[in-house]
C-alpha cells in the first residue's frame, strides 16, 4: 500500500481502513489481514505507557514504537505520529524529528492542527516525506479545546474546518483526519477535497475509518467511547486463557511430558 492507492481508492469510492498500533506483535497480526493502513499513534502514551493524554509522548517513545511496528515487515502503508510540540519548534528541529520517524521506519508522518503548518507541511513534502494532516478533535491541543470533546458543532467552526481541510491539503498532505466532528461536517468536508479524509468518530462520510487495535478487539472493558465498535471481547478471552494456565500449574495439569525436552 502506498499513498498513490490511497488517492485512486478515493477516486473510486473505495473505503480505506487504517488501524492503529505500536508494536511487533499487533503489526505482525495486522500484517496478516486485509486492512489498508496502520497508524503508529502517539496514543500510545495512553494505552501502552499508562498516561492520561498524549502530552507527554516524546520522539524517541515514537521512534521505538515505530521501529517495533515497522519489524513486523507488514504490506500496509505505516504512518508515524509527530508527537507534542515536535514540529513546532522550529524547522530544524521538525525536520530532525521527521527524519527520525522514516529512518525507524514510517513511510509517512502525521501532525496535528491546520494553523502555522502549512509552510513547515510544504517543506517536508518537498523533502520527500508524505504528510498526513489532522484536524477537528486534535487531542494535543485538549487543553486548549476543554477536554477531548466533539468539534465543529457551530456553522462557522465547521466551515473553519472546511478552510483547514483545504489548506491542508494545498500544502501538500496526501491524506486528512477528520476527528470527533459532526457526520455531516465531516461529509461536506470530504466533498471538497481530492485527498481522502479518514474519520474517527466523524461518521460514514469520510472515505475511511480509523480505530485503535485494542479498542476495536475489546481490550480495555473501561474504555468504550460512543465512537468505538468493538468486534472482539479480547479481554474476556485473555482472562480466561490466564485464569486457565493458572488453574493447570496449580494443579500440575501444566507442563506435560509433551512440554518438556528429552534428557
Amino acid at each position: 500500500m502506498n499513498i498513490l492507492k490511497l488517492q485512486k481508492m478515493k477516486a473510486a469510492g473505495e473505503k480505506i481502513s487504517f488501524v492503529t498500533c505500536y508494536d511487533y506483535w499487533t503489526a505482525k497480526l495486522i500484517a496478516q489481514t486485509d486492512v489498508d493502513c496502520i497508524l503508529v499513534g502517539d496514543s500510545a502514551g495512553m494505552v501502552m505507557h499508562g498516561h492520561d493524554s498524549t502530552l507527554p509522548v516524546t520522539v524517541d517513545m515514537m521512534v521505538l514504537h515505530t521501529q517495533a511496528v515497522a519489524r513486523a515487515g507488514a504490506k500496509q502503508l505505516i504512518v508515524g505520529d509527530l508527537p507534542f510540540l515536535s514540529y513546532r519548534k522550529g524547522l530544524p528541529k521538525a525536520m530532525e524529528a521527521v527524519s527520525q520517524l522514516m529512518q525507524a521506519g514510517a513511510h509517512a508522518v502525521k501532525l496535528e492542527g491546520a494553523a502555522g503548518n502549512e509552510a513547515l507541511i510544504t517543506h517536508i513534502v518537498q523533502s520527500g516525506v508524505p504528510v498526513m494532516g489532522h484536524i477537528g478533535m486534535t487531542p494535543q491541543s485538549l487543553h486548549q479545546l476543554g477536554g477531548f470533546r466533539v468539534q465543529c458543532k457551530e456553522a462557522a467552526a465547521a466551515e473553519r474546518l472546511a478552510e483547514q481541510a483545504v489548506a491542508l491539503e494545498q500544502a501538500g498532505c496526501f491524506a486528512v483526519v477528520l476527528e470527533c466532528v459532526p457526520p455531516q461536517v465531516a461529509k461536506h468536508v470530504s466533498e471538497r477535497l481530492t485527498i481522502p479524509t479518514i474519520g474517527i468518530g466523524a461518521g460514514p462520510g469520510t472515505d475511511g475509518q480509523i480505530l485503535v487495535l485494542h479498542d476495536l478487539l475489546g481490550v480495555d472493558p473501561d474504555f468504550q467511547p460512543k465512537f468505538v465498535k468493538t468486534y472482539s471481547n479480547a479481554f474476556a478471552i485473555f482472562q480466561e486463557a490466564l485464569n486457565a494456565y493458572n488453574t493447570e500449574v496449580k494443579t500440575a495439569q501444566f507442563p506435560l511430558k509433551e512440554h518438556c525436552y528429552e534428557d
